[in-house]
């Protein structure tokens, strides 16, 4: 089995971990100042949790239009040029006086960029490990993840509390020139993985074929609606607990954190599709118990046991690369991500008008129960159709599809 070791032994795989992790606690420190800033300006927990959680929104957008680009363009300048554009949009966001409007469309921007730039990192890493390693490399990148996390929130509460929201943005603004800078000294010049001009036609075609299967909707579905939902429960912290937000953050930081690892290095392969759905549903669970207005120590608790179930993304993405041929990887996981996050900002939207109308507690438990409902639906229509083997070559479910593209994740 490989090690974590041998992952980082890995040429190019260090770089591209330090600029993910970069961008991650920008996002984070950003995000956390930008959401404090607007529910201050306004009162609503609506504009909060779209202005934490409201770019993934315009993922959907750029899903469909920009994604065939990921592919066709060098892996270093791109993700050196979206670095650059997120710091000198977040540095924008900072401004004193900018009109709300303003702000979200600054957001709308980035969410479409944030769209390609995440094809073109998972591409890449798809790129430099093999698929023995992926697996592995996705955990440590989302153990990464929960640890910048858990980091930046910690960071952005205090920065909030030292100086201002404002601060915390400019902070974010500085971790994503980091960020940048990480990317253009630490990867190599590589040419783009497929040949051809981007167009909207050749990104709706591959689409069209990765969602031809039955079996590979089933994953898209698993990996972007249950988590989606939680994201929304999470989307309504802000106003649930204003002075204890980063805390509440920081501690599902912590859980994905312990879920990633767990999924990635401990569980064996022939247990991986048997915990799929079950550990799927640990992310509601926990968020019922909010019905019952715990005191800050198990609600604390719960949101920490719930984030352990997004180790669960780990198993549906290894699925989902044992259906889809190699030369559409990298298409496959870009869909991935930029479906997951923009169901992400459906669901905060959602989930800021469940508390606009009720309350955060009402809306975080409506929202899990709707999670639990969709993970319990998809892991029987899983079981009524054999489901396949979790690992290995492209089961009889995947349709074959035309090499028209060399490589690309996400």
């Amino acid at each position: 089995m490989p090690r974590y070791q041998d992952v980082f032994r890995t040429p190019e795989f260090t770089p591209l971990f330090l600029t993910g992790a970069a961008h991650t606690a920008a996002q984070t420190v950003a995000g956390l100042g930008l959401a404090t800033l607007v529910y201050r300006a306004t009162g609503s927990p609506l504009l909060s949790a779209l202005a934490l959680f409201g770019p993934s929104l315009a993922q959907l957008l750029g899903a469909t239009t920009l994604l065939s680009a990921a592919d066709r363009l060098p892996p270093r300048a791109a993700l050196t040029g979206t670095a650059v554009f997120f710091a000198l949009g977040t540095a924008v966001l900072a401004l004193p006086g900018l009109p709300t409007w303003a702000l979200f469309a600054i957001l709308l921007a980035e969410g479409l960029v944030a769209s390609l730039g995440g094809g073109v990192r998972y591409g890449l890493l798809h790129e430099i490990l093999d698929r023995e390693r992926f697996l592995l490399g996705r955990s440590v990148t989302n153990m990464a993840v929960g640890v910048c996390q858990i980091a930046g929130f910690a960071a952005g509460g205090a920065l909030i509390a030292l100086l201002s929201p404002r601060g915390a943005v400019l902070a974010g603004a500085v971790l994503y020139l980091a960020a940048a800078i990480l990317a253009r000294s630490g990867l190599g010049a590589r040419p783009p993985r497929a040949a051809g001009r981007p167009s909207v036609a050749a990104t709706w075609r591959t689409n069209r074929l990765l969602w031809s299967s039955p079996a590979r909707r089933r994953c898209y579905l698993a990996l972007w609606v249950p988590n989606g939902l939680i994201v929304g429960c999470e989307s309504l912290f802000v106003p649930y607990d204003p002075e204890r937000a980063g805390l509440l953050f920081a501690c599902g930081a912590l859980g994905m954190l312990v879920g990633d690892t767990a999924v990635g290095r401990f569980v064996p392969a022939r247990l991986r599709g048997r915990v799929r759905f079950p550990l799927q549903a640990l992310l509601a669970a926990p968020f019922l118990a909010f019905a019952l207005d715990p005191p800050l120590p198990l609600v604390l608790l719960a949101v920490t046991v719930s984030a352990v179930g997004y180790g669960a993304s780990l198993l549906h993405q290894e699925r989902l690369m044992a259906l889809v041929p190699e030369e559409l990887s990298g298409h496959a996981l870009g869909l991935h991500s930029s479906g997951m996050l923009a169901l992400q900002g459906v669901s905060a939207a959602l989930a800021g008008t469940l508390a606009q109308y009720t309350s955060p507690r009402t809306g975080m438990v409506l929202l899990a129960l709707a999670s639990l409902t969709v993970t319990f639906r998809l892991a029987r229509a899983d079981r009524g159709a054999g489901g396949a083997p979790s690992s290995g070559a492209p089961s009889s479910g995947a349709r074959p599809c035309p090499r028209t593209v060399r490589r690309r994740t996400a």
